[in-house]
């Protein structure tokens, strides 16, 4: 390997990367397969550290194509349910996900090999942070589902948020610097007081605590009731949402699934919320003309009249989804703020961003997962709301069309949950409203990371072109 002045990394051999490909590989997969053991997902630092010490190869070009490899072994197995979907587009977007983790090794390697292994190791968190939110929310296919912060424990994202201000996206940033400071061996050279560490470290808690301010008003409580139905003919409706006030006679607002009705909030409909003076939040269509409409969730009031209605912000990419909402608002319910964010929108910090920011004390989420897509696809879609609680510190009422349903606690808990499929299902919880939410630091975070790592990769695309050129010039005067 050329010695550019720098402490760089011994290039792996073939055997030794496939290695640590396996490693990453299988480590991915263990922290995303099993929901029965929450504490799986700790397993995403392997996944991390492998991804890392592939990024020691002979060349940029090398490092490009293992990451490739690595995404592609990670991503295509999770998302087998995109067959089902888009058919023989399915290779092509899986390839798409892996091209970022190709980028990630390559640019990493890039920085290792020119500037050497200890400015790489503050660049590399910045690198992953700004690959992963670029692909997450920033581009046409963006997609946010597979990252390392919905791969952690759900409290630890709260711990990450109440103690460092992160959130998702700061979760891999600091997953990474952690494992690129034990990768390169940085830990066995640097001595450290614990005690000191420990005390700055409770006085910074302290200070934290004290900073939080108190609210001595008691937080205002909600009674949701979900029902599970993947379209159902109008017909029944009322008829289900009777059962369900049978068994939740306490139920203040009722909520049911996206694309509930293929068309506006029938009368059938109006007359039982205003019969039972009950809420009732849908998912239907604002119809603008034959083949254009919004993606609508309709909020009808005790007097059967419609108080609010939210369109889907994020249409599905190759999906007849309606068109992008012009704008976003929190409905001023009689309990509070409460934000409506249509299934994918979830899954989009720059959607939910914006409902907190307006004072959201609560997302409601009516959602389509089509049970044919699988349970798989169904178990990766419900790692969403409790990352999302957790980071804003908001609860979360989530009603899919088919399993799994979810009343998530402002702690990222898991209170009620519905099975899969699970139709008709009926569930209910009862949610604490807090004061208001607030926003991880990691979303300022996160887009100076995208700009660093455009500015790095430019950097190293200028630096490799100045070298090739004049390396010519200096073969052409010989």
């Amino acid at each position: 390997m050329e010695n550019l002045g720098k402490q760089t990394l011994e290039p792996l051999g073939w055997k030794k990367s496939l290695l640590w490909m396996a490693l990453a590989v299988a480590c991915f997969h263990a922290a995303y397969t099993s929901l029965k053991f929450p504490a799986a997902g700790l397993l995403i630092f392997g996944y991390a550290f492998g991804l890392v010490k592939l990024c020691a190869q002979s060349s940029v070009r090398r490092a490009f194509y293992f990451g490739l490899a690595t995404g592609y072994l990670c991503y295509a197995p999770q998302t087998l349910f995109m067959w089902s979907i888009f058919g023989p587009l399915a290779p092509v977007l899986w390839l798409v996900l892996a091209f970022w983790i190709g980028l990630f090794t390559a640019i990493a390697c890039g920085a290792i090999r020119r500037w050497g292994k200890v400015k790489a190791m503050w660049l590399i968190p910045v690198v992953w942070t700004g690959i992963e939110y670029f692909r997450s929310e920033l581009y046409y296919l963006k997609f946010s589902w597979l990252n390392v912060g919905y791969a952690m424990p759900e409290p630890l994202v709260a711990i990450g948020k109440v103690f460092f201000g992160m959130g998702m996206y700061g979760e891999g940033f600091l997953v990474f610097l952690t494992t690129v400071f034990i990768a390169f061996s940085f830990w066995r050279k640097i001595k450290i007081n614990l005690l000191q560490v420990f005390l700055i470290s409770l006085l910074g808690l302290v200070f934290m605590a004290l900073m939080v301010p108190m609210n001595s008003k008691r937080p205002k409580e909600i009674s949701l009731v979900g029902i599970q139905m993947e379209f159902p003919s109008p017909g029944i409706l009322s008829k289900i949402l009777n059962q369900a006030l049978a068994k939740n006679t306490n139920g203040q607002v009722f909520v049911l699934s996206e694309y509930t009705l293929d068309g506006g909030v029938p009368d059938s409909l109006k007359d039982w919320c205003r019969t039972n003076s009950r809420y009732l939040v849908v998912g239907g269509k604002e119809v603008v003309t034959n083949e254009v409409y919004y993606n609508t969730a309709f909020v009808v009031g005790t007097n059967g009249e419609i108080v609010f209605q939210q369109a889907k912000s994020v249409p599905i990419q190759f999906f007849k989804d309606g068109l992008p909402a012009p704008k976003q608002e929190v409905w001023n319910s009689p309990w509070g703020k409460i934000g409506i964010c249509i299934c994918y929108d979830l899954s989009y910090t720059r959607v939910t961003d914006r409902l907190v920011e307006q004072g959201a004390q609560l997302l409601i989420c009516p959602t389509m997962d089509v049970e044919t897509w699988g349970r798989h696809q169904h178990e990766l879609h419900s790692r969403v709301a409790p990352v999302r609680a957790a980071e804003y510190g908001v609860p979360i009422f989530r009603v899919a069309s088919s399993g799994i349903s979810q009343a998530v606690s402002g702690g990222g808990n898991v209170i009620q949950q519905t099975s899969m499929p699970g139709d008709g299902e009926i569930f209910s919880a009862q949610l604490r409203l807090p004061r208001r939410g607030s926003l991880p630091l990691d979303r300022f975070l996160a887009p100076v990371c995208v700009g660093a790592t455009g500015i790095i990769l430019v950097a190293l695309l200028f630096l490799a072109g100045k070298e090739k050129r004049a390396a010519k010039k200096n073969s052409a005067a010989r």
